[in-house]
Protein backbone atom coordinates (compact mmCIF):
# COMPACT_ATOMS: atom_id res chain seq x y z
CA UNK A 1 0.00 0.00 0.00
CA UNK A 2 1.39 3.30 -0.91
CA UNK A 3 0.20 6.83 0.39
CA UNK A 4 -1.61 7.65 -2.11
CA UNK A 5 -3.83 4.69 -1.43
CA UNK A 6 -3.59 5.20 2.87
CA UNK A 7 -5.36 8.48 1.86
CA UNK A 8 -8.29 7.31 -0.04
CA UNK A 9 -8.84 4.45 3.04
CA UNK A 10 -8.62 7.25 5.08
CA UNK A 11 -11.46 9.45 2.97
CA UNK A 12 -13.48 6.51 2.62
CA UNK A 13 -13.38 6.15 6.37
CA UNK A 14 -14.11 9.12 7.22
CA UNK A 15 -17.42 8.85 5.07
CA UNK A 16 -18.93 5.15 6.36
CA UNK A 17 -17.38 5.99 10.09
CA UNK A 18 -20.23 8.63 9.91
CA UNK A 19 -23.03 5.71 9.77
CA UNK A 20 -21.29 3.38 11.75
CA UNK A 21 -20.74 5.94 14.56
CA UNK A 22 -24.31 7.07 14.78
CA UNK A 23 -25.25 3.39 14.76
CA UNK A 24 -23.15 2.06 17.88
CA UNK A 25 -23.37 5.83 19.34
CA UNK A 26 -19.76 6.27 18.75
CA UNK A 27 -18.48 9.39 17.85
CA UNK A 28 -17.04 9.44 14.16
CA UNK A 29 -13.63 10.67 15.15
CA UNK A 30 -13.08 7.92 17.46
CA UNK A 31 -13.76 5.94 15.13
CA UNK A 32 -11.46 6.85 12.30
CA UNK A 33 -9.03 7.13 15.49
CA UNK A 34 -9.37 3.17 16.00
CA UNK A 35 -9.21 3.04 12.18
CA UNK A 36 -5.82 4.74 12.10
CA UNK A 37 -4.56 2.67 15.08
CA UNK A 38 -5.41 -0.64 13.59
CA UNK A 39 -3.91 0.35 9.94
CA UNK A 40 -0.83 1.64 12.05
CA UNK A 41 -0.41 -2.14 13.45
CA UNK A 42 -0.27 -3.52 10.12
CA UNK A 43 3.02 -4.61 8.41
CA UNK A 44 2.20 -3.46 5.29
CA UNK A 45 0.70 -0.31 6.00
CA UNK A 46 3.42 2.61 5.06
CA UNK A 47 4.36 5.60 7.33
CA UNK A 48 2.50 8.55 7.09
CA UNK A 49 5.31 11.20 5.37
CA UNK A 50 3.66 14.26 6.00
CA UNK A 51 5.99 16.75 6.93
CA UNK A 52 5.14 18.02 10.77
CA UNK A 53 5.44 21.70 9.79
CA UNK A 54 2.50 20.97 7.21
CA UNK A 55 0.16 19.08 9.25
CA UNK A 56 -1.60 22.19 10.82
CA UNK A 57 -1.38 24.73 7.72
CA UNK A 58 -3.13 21.56 6.04
CA UNK A 59 -6.14 20.32 8.81
CA UNK A 60 -6.86 23.30 10.95
CA UNK A 61 -7.83 26.33 8.46
CA UNK A 62 -11.14 24.26 6.82
CA UNK A 63 -11.69 22.45 10.36
CA UNK A 64 -11.95 25.97 12.48
CA UNK A 65 -13.64 27.50 9.57
CA UNK A 66 -16.30 24.72 9.35
CA UNK A 67 -16.41 24.97 13.04
CA UNK A 68 -17.32 28.64 13.42
CA UNK A 69 -19.67 28.84 10.34
CA UNK A 70 -21.89 26.60 13.73
CA UNK A 71 -21.61 29.98 15.95
CA UNK A 72 -21.20 33.63 15.71
CA UNK A 73 -19.42 36.29 17.16
CA UNK A 74 -22.67 37.67 19.43
CA UNK A 75 -22.25 34.24 21.33
CA UNK A 76 -18.38 34.34 21.69
CA UNK A 77 -18.87 37.96 22.79
CA UNK A 78 -21.98 36.74 25.26
CA UNK A 79 -19.57 33.55 26.33
CA UNK A 80 -16.13 35.48 27.05
CA UNK A 81 -15.84 34.60 30.55
CA UNK A 82 -16.25 31.32 30.55
CA UNK A 83 -13.98 30.56 27.21
CA UNK A 84 -11.65 33.04 28.94
CA UNK A 85 -11.22 30.73 31.77
CA UNK A 86 -11.40 27.41 29.73
CA UNK A 87 -9.06 28.60 26.92
CA UNK A 88 -6.62 30.43 28.22
CA UNK A 89 -6.28 30.32 32.29
CA UNK A 90 -6.95 26.51 32.32
CA UNK A 91 -3.81 26.50 29.39
CA UNK A 92 -1.53 27.75 31.26
CA UNK A 93 -2.59 25.99 34.32
CA UNK A 94 -2.52 22.55 32.47
CA UNK A 95 0.93 23.56 31.23
CA UNK A 96 2.28 24.44 34.38
CA UNK A 97 1.21 21.17 36.15
CA UNK A 98 2.24 18.85 33.44
CA UNK A 99 5.62 20.74 33.22
CA UNK A 100 5.78 19.82 37.24
CA UNK A 101 5.06 16.24 36.50
CA UNK A 102 7.30 15.57 33.76
CA UNK A 103 9.98 17.35 35.61
CA UNK A 104 9.72 14.78 38.20
CA UNK A 105 9.81 12.02 36.94
CA UNK A 106 11.88 12.42 33.84
CA UNK A 107 15.31 12.36 34.66
CA UNK A 108 17.55 15.07 32.88
CA UNK A 109 14.88 16.81 31.25
CA UNK A 110 15.31 19.75 30.76
CA UNK A 111 12.51 22.59 32.22
CA UNK A 112 11.86 24.35 28.98
CA UNK A 113 11.15 21.51 27.28
CA UNK A 114 8.85 20.01 29.96
CA UNK A 115 7.25 23.29 29.55
CA UNK A 116 7.01 22.22 25.90
CA UNK A 117 5.01 18.95 26.60
CA UNK A 118 3.16 20.84 28.61
CA UNK A 119 1.99 23.43 25.88
CA UNK A 120 0.89 20.63 23.49
CA UNK A 121 -0.89 18.58 25.68
CA UNK A 122 -2.74 21.19 27.21
CA UNK A 123 -5.41 22.38 24.67
CA UNK A 124 -8.24 19.96 24.30
CA UNK A 125 -8.90 19.69 20.55
CA UNK A 126 -11.40 22.06 18.72
CA UNK A 127 -12.49 19.55 16.26
CA UNK A 128 -12.67 16.31 18.33
CA UNK A 129 -15.03 18.60 21.10
CA UNK A 130 -17.54 19.70 18.43
CA UNK A 131 -17.68 16.76 16.70
CA UNK A 132 -18.00 14.69 19.96
CA UNK A 133 -20.28 17.38 21.42
CA UNK A 134 -22.70 17.78 18.17
CA UNK A 135 -23.48 13.83 17.84
CA UNK A 136 -24.66 13.59 21.63
CA UNK A 137 -27.44 15.94 21.79
CA UNK A 138 -25.85 18.22 24.68
CA UNK A 139 -27.40 21.60 25.71
CA UNK A 140 -26.23 24.42 23.43
CA UNK A 141 -24.93 26.00 26.13
CA UNK A 142 -22.78 23.64 26.53
CA UNK A 143 -21.30 22.88 23.08
CA UNK A 144 -21.01 26.69 22.94
CA UNK A 145 -18.48 26.54 25.98
CA UNK A 146 -16.47 23.79 24.24
CA UNK A 147 -17.09 25.06 20.65
CA UNK A 148 -15.44 28.46 22.07
CA UNK A 149 -12.81 26.62 24.01
CA UNK A 150 -11.53 24.11 21.24
CA UNK A 151 -11.54 27.55 19.62
CA UNK A 152 -9.45 29.64 21.23
CA UNK A 153 -7.22 26.99 23.38
CA UNK A 154 -5.04 26.49 20.46
CA UNK A 155 -4.44 29.91 19.86
CA UNK A 156 -2.62 30.31 23.25
CA UNK A 157 -1.36 26.66 23.92
CA UNK A 158 0.68 27.13 20.11
CA UNK A 159 2.30 30.17 21.20
CA UNK A 160 3.26 29.11 24.45
CA UNK A 161 4.88 25.77 22.73
CA UNK A 162 6.88 27.75 20.33
CA UNK A 163 8.18 30.13 23.30
CA UNK A 164 9.41 27.05 25.55
CA UNK A 165 10.32 25.27 22.17
CA UNK A 166 12.34 28.38 21.48
CA UNK A 167 14.19 28.30 24.97
CA UNK A 168 14.81 24.87 24.60
CA UNK A 169 16.66 24.98 21.47
CA UNK A 170 18.38 28.48 22.61
CA UNK A 171 19.00 27.92 26.05
CA UNK A 172 17.67 31.11 27.43
CA UNK A 173 14.33 32.24 27.97
CA UNK A 174 13.03 35.97 28.56
CA UNK A 175 9.49 36.57 30.18
CA UNK A 176 8.95 40.08 29.08
CA UNK A 177 10.19 38.97 25.44
CA UNK A 178 7.60 35.70 25.73
CA UNK A 179 4.65 37.66 26.74
CA UNK A 180 5.37 40.77 24.03
CA UNK A 181 5.40 37.60 21.35
CA UNK A 182 1.71 36.66 22.74
CA UNK A 183 0.61 39.94 22.60
CA UNK A 184 2.09 40.71 19.43
CA UNK A 185 1.11 37.28 17.70
CA UNK A 186 -2.52 37.73 18.45
CA UNK A 187 -2.72 41.59 17.26
CA UNK A 188 -1.01 40.76 14.02
CA UNK A 189 -3.47 37.78 13.61
CA UNK A 190 -5.89 40.08 14.37
CA UNK A 191 -5.39 42.67 11.82
CA UNK A 192 -4.81 39.99 9.47
CA UNK A 193 -7.82 38.19 10.07
CA UNK A 194 -10.50 41.21 9.80
CA UNK A 195 -8.46 42.66 6.79
CA UNK A 196 -8.72 39.10 4.74
CA UNK A 197 -12.53 39.00 5.46
CA UNK A 198 -13.22 42.16 4.61
CA UNK A 199 -11.72 41.45 1.51
CA UNK A 200 -13.00 38.21 0.80
CA UNK A 201 -16.21 40.00 1.43
CA UNK A 202 -16.33 42.18 -1.15
CA UNK A 203 -14.23 40.05 -3.98
CA UNK A 204 -17.62 37.45 -2.99
CA UNK A 205 -19.82 40.19 -4.25
CA UNK A 206 -17.68 40.45 -7.47
CA UNK A 207 -17.74 37.29 -8.41
CA UNK A 208 -21.47 36.39 -8.42
CA UNK A 209 -21.59 33.15 -8.96
CA UNK A 210 -22.34 30.50 -6.21
CA UNK A 211 -19.34 28.36 -7.18
CA UNK A 212 -16.65 30.73 -7.57
CA UNK A 213 -18.20 32.18 -4.09
CA UNK A 214 -17.98 28.51 -2.17
CA UNK A 215 -14.89 28.16 -3.94
CA UNK A 216 -13.03 31.73 -2.20
CA UNK A 217 -14.43 30.12 1.48
CA UNK A 218 -12.25 26.97 0.38
CA UNK A 219 -8.89 29.58 -0.14
CA UNK A 220 -9.83 31.93 2.46
CA UNK A 221 -9.08 30.50 5.43
CA UNK A 222 -5.66 28.99 4.27
CA UNK A 223 -4.56 32.01 2.78
CA UNK A 224 -5.57 33.64 6.10
CA UNK A 225 -3.25 31.19 8.41
CA UNK A 226 -0.49 31.13 6.26
CA UNK A 227 -0.20 34.91 5.73
CA UNK A 228 -0.58 35.63 9.65
CA UNK A 229 2.37 32.78 10.24
CA UNK A 230 4.24 34.53 7.96
CA UNK A 231 4.02 37.88 9.32
CA UNK A 232 4.77 35.80 12.80
CA UNK A 233 1.20 36.44 14.29
CA UNK A 234 -1.40 33.70 15.48
CA UNK A 235 -2.59 31.74 12.55
CA UNK A 236 -5.43 30.02 13.98
CA UNK A 237 -6.37 33.50 15.63
CA UNK A 238 -6.14 34.31 11.99
CA UNK A 239 -8.21 31.88 10.47
CA UNK A 240 -11.14 32.41 13.80
CA UNK A 241 -11.18 35.89 13.03
CA UNK A 242 -12.00 35.79 9.48
CA UNK A 243 -14.43 33.41 9.59
CA UNK A 244 -16.20 35.18 12.62
CA UNK A 245 -16.15 38.13 10.21
CA UNK A 246 -17.33 36.29 7.30
CA UNK A 247 -20.36 34.37 9.33
CA UNK A 248 -21.46 38.13 10.68
CA UNK A 249 -20.83 40.15 7.43
CA UNK A 250 -20.69 38.04 4.62
CA UNK A 251 -24.64 36.66 4.41
CA UNK A 252 -27.13 38.19 1.86
CA UNK A 253 -30.59 37.30 3.13
CA UNK A 254 -31.62 36.31 -0.54
CA UNK A 255 -28.90 34.60 -1.90
CA UNK A 256 -30.58 31.33 -1.06
CA UNK A 257 -28.36 28.78 -3.71
CA UNK A 258 -24.59 30.12 -2.21
CA UNK A 259 -26.28 29.58 1.19
CA UNK A 260 -27.74 25.99 0.37
CA UNK A 261 -24.57 25.14 -1.18
CA UNK A 262 -22.28 26.20 0.55
CA UNK A 263 -23.58 24.30 4.18
CA UNK A 264 -23.62 21.37 1.75
CA UNK A 265 -20.57 21.87 0.44
CA UNK A 266 -18.76 22.73 4.58
CA UNK A 267 -20.69 19.83 5.37
CA UNK A 268 -18.71 17.57 3.42
CA UNK A 269 -15.05 19.25 4.10
CA UNK A 270 -15.71 18.85 7.83
CA UNK A 271 -16.47 15.07 7.27
CA UNK A 272 -13.99 14.52 5.32
CA UNK A 273 -11.18 16.01 6.35
CA UNK A 274 -12.09 15.57 10.19
CA UNK A 275 -12.27 11.97 9.12
CA UNK A 276 -8.32 12.25 7.77
CA UNK A 277 -7.07 14.23 10.40
CA UNK A 278 -8.05 11.40 13.25
CA UNK A 279 -7.04 8.96 11.12
CA UNK A 280 -3.52 10.53 10.92
CA UNK A 281 -3.83 10.75 14.75
CA UNK A 282 -3.74 7.29 15.01
CA UNK A 283 -1.68 6.37 12.58
CA UNK A 284 0.92 7.91 14.08
CA UNK A 285 1.25 5.07 16.44
CA UNK A 286 3.87 3.78 14.33
CA UNK A 287 6.52 6.66 16.29
CA UNK A 288 5.35 5.96 19.96
CA UNK A 289 5.99 2.21 19.40
CA UNK A 290 9.27 3.08 17.85
CA UNK A 291 10.15 5.53 20.80
CA UNK A 292 9.11 2.60 22.87
CA UNK A 293 11.01 -0.59 21.93
CA UNK A 294 12.89 -2.24 24.89
CA UNK A 295 11.38 0.36 27.60
CA UNK A 296 7.62 0.01 27.60
CA UNK A 297 7.21 -0.15 31.36
CA UNK A 298 9.11 3.13 31.89
CA UNK A 299 7.68 5.36 29.31
CA UNK A 300 4.19 3.81 30.12
CA UNK A 301 4.51 5.14 33.40
CA UNK A 302 5.45 8.24 32.66
CA UNK A 303 2.33 8.60 30.04
CA UNK A 304 0.25 7.39 32.98
CA UNK A 305 1.19 9.79 35.54
CA UNK A 306 0.97 12.93 32.78
CA UNK A 307 -2.21 11.26 31.70
CA UNK A 308 -3.69 11.66 35.56
CA UNK A 309 -2.45 14.87 35.63
CA UNK A 310 -3.99 16.56 32.36
CA UNK A 311 -7.55 15.05 33.24
CA UNK A 312 -7.70 15.74 37.41
CA UNK A 313 -6.34 19.32 36.44
CA UNK A 314 -9.28 19.78 34.02
CA UNK A 315 -11.41 18.62 36.94
CA UNK A 316 -10.50 20.37 39.95
CA UNK A 317 -9.82 23.60 37.61
CA UNK A 318 -14.00 23.46 36.04
CA UNK A 319 -14.85 23.50 39.98
CA UNK A 320 -14.21 26.39 41.69
CA UNK A 321 -14.23 27.89 37.73
CA UNK A 322 -17.99 26.93 37.29
CA UNK A 323 -18.85 28.06 40.67
CA UNK A 324 -17.43 31.27 40.27
CA UNK A 325 -18.89 31.74 36.81
CA UNK A 326 -22.16 30.73 38.61
CA UNK A 327 -22.08 33.33 41.40
CA UNK A 328 -20.91 36.10 39.19
CA UNK A 329 -23.52 34.84 36.50
CA UNK A 330 -26.55 35.24 39.47
CA UNK A 331 -25.16 38.48 40.91
CA UNK A 332 -25.12 40.24 37.91
CA UNK A 333 -27.50 38.73 35.17
CA UNK A 334 -24.88 38.13 32.11
CA UNK A 335 -26.06 37.22 29.19
CA UNK A 336 -23.70 33.49 28.76
CA UNK A 337 -23.68 30.14 28.34
CA UNK A 338 -22.59 28.44 31.84
CA UNK A 339 -22.89 24.35 33.11
CA UNK A 340 -26.45 24.66 35.36
CA UNK A 341 -25.43 21.26 36.97
CA UNK A 342 -22.84 19.50 38.43
CA UNK A 343 -23.45 16.56 36.02
CA UNK A 344 -23.00 19.81 32.75
CA UNK A 345 -19.63 20.06 34.55
CA UNK A 346 -19.13 16.65 34.77
CA UNK A 347 -19.51 16.08 30.98
CA UNK A 348 -17.52 19.07 30.27
CA UNK A 349 -14.48 17.63 32.16
CA UNK A 350 -14.77 14.19 30.31
CA UNK A 351 -14.81 16.36 26.93
CA UNK A 352 -10.96 17.60 26.89
CA UNK A 353 -10.02 15.24 24.29
CA UNK A 354 -6.29 15.89 22.68
CA UNK A 355 -6.27 15.37 19.33
CA UNK A 356 -4.82 16.78 15.37
CA UNK A 357 -3.41 20.05 17.42
CA UNK A 358 -1.29 18.15 19.63
CA UNK A 359 -0.06 15.66 17.41
CA UNK A 360 0.85 18.17 15.00
CA UNK A 361 3.03 19.98 17.57
CA UNK A 362 4.82 16.76 18.89
CA UNK A 363 5.54 16.37 15.25
CA UNK A 364 6.96 19.20 15.44
CA UNK A 365 9.52 19.26 18.05
CA UNK A 366 13.15 19.85 16.53
CA UNK A 367 15.44 17.18 15.86
CA UNK A 368 18.87 19.40 16.94
CA UNK A 369 19.32 22.48 19.26
CA UNK A 370 21.04 25.12 18.12
CA UNK A 371 24.09 24.30 19.22
CA UNK A 372 23.91 21.13 17.26
CA UNK A 373 23.21 18.52 20.21
CA UNK A 374 19.78 15.99 19.80
CA UNK A 375 17.12 17.63 21.54
CA UNK A 376 16.40 16.65 24.85
CA UNK A 377 14.25 13.65 25.83
CA UNK A 378 13.00 13.96 22.28
CA UNK A 379 11.89 10.24 22.24
CA UNK A 380 10.20 10.62 25.44
CA UNK A 381 8.30 13.33 24.83
CA UNK A 382 6.66 12.20 21.71
CA UNK A 383 5.51 8.40 23.84
CA UNK A 384 4.29 10.38 26.21
CA UNK A 385 2.75 12.96 24.32
CA UNK A 386 1.18 10.05 21.97
CA UNK A 387 -0.11 7.95 25.15
CA UNK A 388 -1.94 11.20 26.51
CA UNK A 389 -3.56 12.43 22.98
CA UNK A 390 -4.76 8.08 22.92
CA UNK A 391 -5.54 7.66 26.26
CA UNK A 392 -7.93 11.17 26.15
CA UNK A 393 -9.34 11.04 22.33
CA UNK A 394 -9.97 6.92 22.72
CA UNK A 395 -11.10 6.32 26.20
CA UNK A 396 -12.98 9.54 27.10
CA UNK A 397 -14.08 9.76 23.69
CA UNK A 398 -15.36 5.85 24.12
CA UNK A 399 -17.40 6.29 27.38
CA UNK A 400 -18.69 10.37 26.61
CA UNK A 401 -21.73 8.81 25.57
CA UNK A 402 -22.37 6.56 28.36
CA UNK A 403 -21.49 9.45 30.52
CA UNK A 404 -24.05 11.95 28.88
CA UNK A 405 -26.77 8.84 28.98
CA UNK A 406 -26.07 7.98 32.71
CA UNK A 407 -26.34 11.47 33.96
CA UNK A 408 -29.18 12.51 31.58
CA UNK A 409 -27.93 15.11 30.02
CA UNK A 410 -29.44 16.29 27.08
CA UNK A 411 -30.62 19.06 24.73
CA UNK A 412 -32.91 21.44 26.30
CA UNK A 413 -35.83 20.78 23.05
CA UNK A 414 -38.44 22.86 24.47
CA UNK A 415 -36.16 26.01 24.41
CA UNK A 416 -35.66 25.15 21.01
CA UNK A 417 -38.61 24.99 20.14
CA UNK A 418 -40.02 27.85 21.63
CA UNK A 419 -37.26 29.69 19.64
CA UNK A 420 -37.98 28.43 16.46
CA UNK A 421 -41.49 29.03 17.46
CA UNK A 422 -40.33 32.57 17.72
CA UNK A 423 -38.69 32.95 14.83
CA UNK A 424 -41.40 31.21 13.06
CA UNK A 425 -44.12 34.27 13.88
CA UNK A 426 -41.70 37.20 13.05
CA UNK A 427 -41.07 35.35 9.68
CA UNK A 428 -44.51 35.19 8.94
CA UNK A 429 -45.18 38.64 10.09
CA UNK A 430 -42.67 40.18 8.10
CA UNK A 431 -44.12 38.31 5.29
CA UNK A 432 -47.56 39.75 5.60
CA UNK A 433 -45.76 43.42 6.17
CA UNK A 434 -43.93 43.26 2.84
CA UNK A 435 -47.25 41.87 1.58
CA UNK A 436 -49.00 45.00 2.79
CA UNK A 437 -46.58 47.19 1.49
CA UNK A 438 -47.21 45.38 -1.95
CA UNK A 439 -50.71 46.48 -1.88
CA UNK A 440 -49.93 50.15 -1.16
CA UNK A 441 -48.58 50.34 -4.52
CA UNK A 442 -50.48 47.83 -6.66
CA UNK A 443 -54.08 46.77 -7.19
CA UNK A 444 -54.08 43.34 -5.78
CA UNK A 445 -57.79 41.58 -6.08
CA UNK A 446 -59.25 40.53 -2.85
CA UNK A 447 -58.93 37.00 -3.97
CA UNK A 448 -55.11 36.88 -4.34
CA UNK A 449 -54.71 39.10 -1.19
CA UNK A 450 -56.00 36.15 0.90
CA UNK A 451 -54.26 33.60 -1.17
CA UNK A 452 -50.92 35.32 0.01
CA UNK A 453 -51.83 35.86 3.76
CA UNK A 454 -52.30 32.11 3.62
CA UNK A 455 -49.01 31.90 1.65
CA UNK A 456 -47.62 33.79 5.03
CA UNK A 457 -49.14 32.02 7.56
CA UNK A 458 -47.80 28.81 5.74
CA UNK A 459 -44.10 30.52 5.90
CA UNK A 460 -44.80 30.17 9.92
CA UNK A 461 -46.34 27.03 10.35
CA UNK A 462 -44.23 24.39 7.67
CA UNK A 463 -41.34 25.98 10.63
CA UNK A 464 -43.13 25.74 13.44
CA UNK A 465 -46.36 23.39 13.22
CA UNK A 466 -47.51 25.05 16.83
CA UNK A 467 -48.89 28.14 15.13
CA UNK A 468 -51.20 26.58 13.55
CA UNK A 469 -53.58 26.05 16.44
CA UNK A 470 -53.04 30.11 17.12
CA UNK A 471 -53.67 30.96 13.75
CA UNK A 472 -56.64 28.73 13.24
CA UNK A 473 -59.01 30.67 14.15
CA UNK A 474 -58.47 33.04 11.46
CA UNK A 475 -60.57 32.99 8.44
CA UNK A 476 -59.02 32.35 5.05
CA UNK A 477 -61.06 32.82 1.77
CA UNK A 478 -60.62 30.43 -1.06
CA UNK A 479 -57.27 30.80 -3.06
CA UNK A 480 -57.32 31.83 -6.90
CA UNK A 481 -54.76 30.31 -8.79
CA UNK A 482 -52.77 32.92 -10.77
CA UNK A 483 -49.59 31.23 -10.15
CA UNK A 484 -47.43 34.03 -12.34
CA UNK A 485 -48.18 36.73 -10.07
CA UNK A 486 -48.66 34.41 -6.46
CA UNK A 487 -44.86 33.56 -7.34
CA UNK A 488 -43.57 36.65 -7.77
CA UNK A 489 -45.31 37.95 -4.32
CA UNK A 490 -44.55 34.85 -2.69
CA UNK A 491 -40.44 35.36 -3.89
CA UNK A 492 -40.75 38.44 -1.91
CA UNK A 493 -42.83 37.88 1.03
CA UNK A 494 -40.12 35.16 1.91
CA UNK A 495 -37.19 37.81 0.82
CA UNK A 496 -38.71 39.60 4.26
CA UNK A 497 -38.81 36.76 6.08
CA UNK A 498 -35.21 35.51 5.26
CA UNK A 499 -34.11 39.47 6.37
CA UNK A 500 -35.83 38.99 9.34
CA UNK A 501 -34.83 35.33 10.46
CA UNK A 502 -31.22 36.34 9.50
CA UNK A 503 -31.07 40.13 11.77
CA UNK A 504 -32.07 37.90 14.51
CA UNK A 505 -28.46 36.05 14.62
CA UNK A 506 -27.00 39.62 15.63
CA UNK A 507 -29.78 39.88 18.33
CA UNK A 508 -28.57 38.89 22.13
CA UNK A 509 -29.93 35.76 23.32
CA UNK A 510 -30.12 34.30 19.90
CA UNK A 511 -29.04 30.83 19.22
CA UNK A 512 -26.88 30.80 15.37
CA UNK A 513 -27.65 26.97 14.95
CA UNK A 514 -31.46 27.36 15.58
CA UNK A 515 -31.52 30.64 13.45
CA UNK A 516 -29.53 28.43 10.38
CA UNK A 517 -31.88 25.82 10.67
CA UNK A 518 -35.08 27.99 10.32
CA UNK A 519 -32.80 30.52 7.62
CA UNK A 520 -31.86 27.02 5.87
CA UNK A 521 -35.92 25.83 5.30
CA UNK A 522 -37.04 29.34 4.10
CA UNK A 523 -34.28 28.67 1.95
CA UNK A 524 -35.50 25.54 0.61
CA UNK A 525 -38.90 27.18 0.83
CA UNK A 526 -37.86 29.74 -1.63
CA UNK A 527 -36.05 27.02 -4.22
CA UNK A 528 -39.39 25.39 -4.14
Amino acid sequence: MDQLALLFVLLLGAVVSVPIGDRLRVPAPVLMTLLGIILALLEFVPNVEVPPDLILPLLLPPLLYAAVRRTSWRQFAANKRPIFLLAVALVFVTMACVAAAADAIVPGLPLAAAFALGALVAPPDPVAATAVAGQLGLPRRLVSILEGEGLFNDVTAIVLYHVAIAAAVSGTFSPWKAGLDLVLSAVVAVAVGLALGWGANKLMELLGDATLQISLTLLVPYASYVMAEELHGSGVLAVLTTALFLAEYGSDADDVMTRLAGHTFWNIVDTLVTGVAFGLVGLELHNAIRTASGRWGELLGWAAMVVVVVVLVRLLWLLPATWLTKRLHARRDYDEDIPVSWRETVVMWWSGMRGVASVALVLAIPLETDEGAPFPNRDELIFIAFGVIMATLVLQGLTLPWLVRRLGVKADTDREKELAKGLAERAAQAAKRRLREIEETEELPEELTEQMLRRAFDIGVRISPELAEDERREAHRERAHRVKRVRRIQQEMLSAARHEVLAARSEPGADPEVVDRVLRHLDVRSLR
